[in-house]
């Protein structure tokens, strides 16, 4: 499956096309179709990922996870060490709170 069919998939989960994902996130229309057949700018290809909370590398079909569990430890990598136990679990419970939202 290609980039494009991938990003086509997710969108219709979402229960968007890929031209109103284009409006949504600022990419120009008809690009993504594209994407079949030529690299999309990095920048693109990030902004399609932070929508559906995946990483570039499982829209490039270099992971096979959807990427959210990793971002949520990327998240925490970045978070200064003095947040709490406590903190962190409230971090984490509100991504997977907006991951089951951005679901529906």
């Amino acid at each position: 499956m290609g980039l494009a069919d991938k990003i086509k998939d997710l969108a219709s989960s979402k229960h968007i096309t890929v031209a109103e994902l284009e409006r949504l996130v600022g990419i120009s229309n008809g690009q993504i179709r594209k994407w079949n057949d030529r690299s999309p700018k990095a920048e693109n290809l990030a902004k399609v990922a932070d929508y559906f909370g995946v990483s570039t590398d499982y829209l490039l079909g270099r992971d096979s996870k959807n990427g959210t569990s990793s971002q949520a430890e990327l998240i925490a990598a970045h978070i200064d060490s003095g947040v709490s136990d406590e903190g962190m679990t409230q971090i984490i419970n509100f991504i997977e709170f907006t991951k089951k939202n951005n679901k529906k």
